[in-house]
């Protein structure tokens, strides 16, 4: 299906213009409000939200449009719908610490078509289109060639109601450990899953995320030449909110240890 390529065009400015207004309040006081114990939001990102509906109405007004702090589309509509993250990393954007960025793809009848992640802090522009490849700053993106855990360097994330959930998550996360060169968390998914596109980390997982979070990071992995299914090997969907990415040859290796961990946690069966 040959793509309109305004889609790419306005993708790319919808993020970068998303980066300008996050860098132009960086380490300024915000209004901090909580959507969860410990889920935040700020007013930069209802107004980078705004301007995103803002442009999307104006292109392409007949598109849905989903996205964190306002809503829209939570089951997947038929035809083209946006899934937007105004902020990935509000946490460390609210606290100062710049690893944060827009992510932003376009779904077309529930399936990504576009990708593009904005790092501001780092001026790291990664796209994608389907069947077209990936790219960092208009370069290629590759996946790694890591084929043992012993070898890589994993990244994942832990879930808002971690604290209810403390010894599944770093329970996981300790069987990673166990058996990579390294793990680590640095807060925000869509940097993460570019990360796994561009061969800085090897692996990613993550449990009980967004569309917003995932979709666009998840499109960038598959067209660098990575592998991403749900953490039980189903067929991925961003509405699945559950999520692997990585260079393909660590894949089953990973779904491994996740299995075996879950198995070991799984209430015994008695007669």
């Amino acid at each position: 299906m040959a793509l309109n390529p305004l889609f790419l065009t306005t993708a790319v400015e919808a993020v970068v213009r998303a980066g300008d207004m996050q860098m132009a309040q960086l380490g300024e006081a915000h209004q901090i409000d909580k959507k969860g114990t410990i889920d935040l939001v700020t007013e930069v990102d209802m107004a980078v939200e705004r301007m995103f509906r803002a442009l999307i109405a104006e292109r392409f007004p007949d598109h849905a449009v989903l996205a964190e702090e306002l809503g829209g589309a939570a089951v997947a509509p038929a035809g083209p719908c946006w899934v937007f993250d105004p902020i990935d990393g509000t946490t460390n954007y609210a606290h100062g610490l710049p690893i944060f960025c827009a992510s932003l793809a376009l779904e077309i009848d529930g399936v990504a078509q576009v990708g593009a992640v904005y790092d501001p802090n780092r001026r790291e522009l990664f796209t994608a289109e389907r069947d077209g490849g990936a790219f960092l700053n208009g370069a290629p993106l590759r996946v790694s060639s890591a084929a043992r855990l012993v070898d890589a360097m994993l990244v994942t994330g832990f879930p808002y109601d971690v604290h209810t959930r403390v010894e599944e998550i770093v329970g996981l996360f300790g069987a990673f450990v166990g058996q990579a060169r390294a793990v680590r968390r640095l807060g925000s998914a869509a940097i993460d899953l570019c990360y796994v596109a561009a061969g800085r980390m090897d692996g990613f997982w993550e449990t009980d995320l967004k569309p917003w979070d995932i979709a666009g990071g998840a499109l960038i992995v598959a067209e660098a030449g990575g592998r991403v299914t749900n953490t039980d090997g189903a067929e991925f969907t961003s509405r699945g909110g559950h999520v692997l990415a990585t260079n393909g040859h660590l894949h089953d290796t990973m779904l491994e240890v996740i299995t075996t961990f879950r198995a070991g946690r799984a209430p015994k069966v008695t007669e």
